[in-house]
């Protein structure tokens, strides 16, 4: 079920639609891209509101990427080690249920 939540965002409220399972990672997105716009105004070499956010998009965008790149990359092989794990796990568990028999 969806309910709206308000975000402000540089003094501005915008009401959203949101599950409630998402409702505290919306705000938490809405304050992360407040807090970078925020910044970006402050330096003062950026005017405009659609400027502002297109390059807060960029910021962010970016910073998703490089964390997908360095440790993002990572997760790849935590991954296969689990699935290794799950593996093993799997196969004496098997190796016990035919000694059981």
């Amino acid at each position: 079920m969806s309910s709206p939540v308000s975000v402000n965002i540089l003094g501005k409220e915008y009401q959203i639609s949101c599950p409630e399972g998402e409702k505290e990672a919306l705000i938490s997105s809405a304050k992360l891209l407040n807090d970078n716009m925020e910044q970006i105004r402050s330096t003062g070499k950026v005017v405009g509101l659609d400027r502002i956010a297109v390059m807060a998009a960029l910021n962010i965008a970016h910073d998703l990427i490089d964390f997908e790149n360095t440790e993002g990359g990572g997760l790849a092989s935590v991954n296969k080690s689990i699935l290794l794990m799950k593996d093993k796990v799997s196969a004496f568990l098997e190796e016990d249920r035919q000694l059981e028999l």
